[in-house]
């Protein structure tokens, strides 16, 4: 069961071209950190931590710089690896973490 915020948040996906992949209806995660990646990110909208649109822009805009310089049947294509790398940018934007902290 959905919330109203990820009602709202999958429903101004529909028919776009930032729209998670889907498997008769439902969304499609290959991997557990794929669902975790989605979920992090509506969770951490809905708490302001950055506006959802704001995300769903920064996504439609990375989705397009990947098609520009791939083939479309390029097979490093990963959605979801997409997505974190533009959850990463947006959690960095809202000062929330130092960019320059050692990655372990």
């Amino acid at each position: 069961m959905q919330t109203n915020f990820e009602h709202f948040a999958l429903g101004s996906m529909l028919g776009k071209s930032d729209m998670p992949p889907k498997d008769n209806g439902s969304l499609c995660f290959g991997a557990p950190w794929q669902r975790q990646v989605f979920g992090m990110a509506l969770a951490l909208s809905k708490e302001g931590v950055f506006e959802w649109d704001d995300f769903r822009s920064e996504l439609i805009s990375t989705i397009a710089a990947w098609e520009a310089t791939h083939e479309r049947t390029d097979p490093s294509w990963n959605y979801y690896e997409i997505w974190l790398t533009v959850l990463e940018r947006m959690v960095e934007r809202s000062g929330r973490v130092d960019p320059s902290a050692e990655r372990s």
